[in-house]
Parts: C-alpha cells; sequence; structure tokens
C-alpha cells in the first residue's frame, strides 16, 4: 500500500498573509501536496468564543476526508476547544485522544506553558495504520513528558508520528523517538526549515515511521499557507 502523509500546524487556520480564518487556502495546500491523511496542529473544535468552530470538520468536508478532533486545552473561561486533529482519506477506523502528563516540578525553560495531547488513531487502509499526532510544548520538561508519551503509545509495525516538536532537530530529546522510528528527514535533499512559512529559519516539525514502513521520498514544499509550511512523505509497507 502506497500514499501520502502530512504533517501541518495550521495555527488555528489562520492564513499567514492576510491573518484572517481561511479554510480555502489550507484545502489548497493539502491537495498541492497530495495528502491523504493529514495530522493536523492548533486546531479548533466548536465553542462560544467567536472563531471557535469545527475546523477539522470544515477542512474534512471541503476535502472529503473522515476526520477526527483531540482536544487538549480549552481557551479562556467558557469551553472553548483547542489541540490537534486528523482528517484522512480513509475511514478512521478507532481514535483516541491521550493526554500527555503536565510536569509536577518548578517549570523549566520560563517560556508558556499549555497541556498537551496525542491523537492516536487506526485508519481503515491495507492491513490497518496506526497515526499519532503530537504538538510538544516549549519547556523542557513538557517536552520529555511528550517523549515519554510518544513512546509508550507509538506501534512498532504500520505506524507514523507526527507533529510540531517545537525543537530542532540536534536536541537530544528526541533520541528515544530515534531509537524505534525512523525519521523521514533523512531524505531530505539538501536543507528543509519548516518555520516562520515565508523566510524559515528552523525546522521543527517531524514525520516518523516504523522501521517496516518503507518511505519513497520526504520534502518541506515552500508553501504559505499558515505559519508553518507542510511536511509531506510518500511511504509504503
Amino acid at each position: 500500500m502506497k500514499l501520502t502523509v502530512m504533517s501541518f500546524n495550521t495555527q488555528h487556520c489562520e492564513n499567514f498573509l492576510t491573518k484572517q480564518i481561511d479554510y480555502d487556502v489550507m484545502v489548497k495546500a493539502i491537495r498541492d501536496c497530495g495528502a491523504d491523511i493529514v495530522g493536523l496542529n492548533e486546531i479548533r473544535d466548536q465553542g462560544t468564543m467567536e472563531g471557535y468552530e469545527p475546523q477539522a470538520k470544515a477542512l474534512a468536508e471541503r476535502l472529503g476526508y473522515y476526520y477526527y478532533f483531540a482536544k487538549a486545552i480549552d481557551v479562556g473561561e467558557a469551553p472553548n476547544p483547542y489541540g490537534n486533529a486528523l482528517v484522512s482519506r480513509y475511514p478512521i477506523l478507532t481514535a483516541e485522544t491521550i493526554m500527555v502528563p503536565d510536569p509536577t516540578g518548578p517549570r523549566t525553560g520560563g517560556k508558556w506553558y499549555e497541556t498537551r495531547c496525542l491523537l492516536k488513531a487506526k485508519i481503515d487502509v491495507g492491513d490497518g495504520l496506526t497515526v499519532c499526532v503530537m504538538h510538544f510544548g516549549l519547556n523542557r520538561d513538557e517536552q520529555v513528558n511528550a517523549v515519554e508519551t510518544a513512546v509508550a503509545n507509538i506501534e512498532e509495525k504500520t505506524c507514523v508520528l507526527m507533529g510540531d516538536f517545537n525543537v530542532i532537530p540536534e536536541d537530544p530529546v528526541l533520541a528515544p523517538i530515534r531509537e524505534v522510528l525512523y525519521d523521514t528527514a533523512e531524505l531530505f535533499e539538501g536543507e528543509r526549515l519548516s518555520w516562520p512559512s515565508d523566510t524559515p529559519e528552523r525546522k521543527i516539525d517531524y514525520l516518523f515511521t516504523s522501521k517496516d514502513i518503507k518511505v519513497h521520498s520526504a520534502d518541506i514544499p515552500a508553501i504559505v499557507a499558515s505559519d508553518h509550511r507542510p511536511y509531506v512523505a510518500e511511504i509504503e509497507w
């Protein structure tokens, strides 16, 4: 089975150039990349604040895809869900939201703190593909907890882990993931950076696969839709 997977931090579907919610530009980016399965970060769901609507559903309906939303937090005092999501050309057999434990000790790094989650889904394609979507925090203790959660929940076979990890490739915090999964960035021809999308300075988005999956190609195309460029890989198993 061969298909294209994509990791995409949409910044709640805000067009990077116009600063307006723009589903069409996000859908165009997904279509231009030929993505069959897309892991999405920074997605809103139905809430009470202005602009809080089911964004994964909106994207899926335009694409004709299936979807699942995984809430990490509520923004503000009223219920305004925010988190990760998945849209898929193929049916989603099962899906769950797994919370990343909050750090219990003093905050490290001094940056803004936010509860995170892992989206884990089984896609009805081939004999089944497990897809995990994450968005790491900015503090080191958050990142360590995110890595531990990822390693505890990934599968040894037919599994993809993707998302905005908020660390550069040289960061040792990723070592436990690299021990069990393959980093598709090894196929990059030259440097590929993902943020910010107009003039990228660093690579903080990732797409890992289990080692039984063959990766034909991987790229971070120069697409300016969100503040992150999308990350795509063609895989086969």
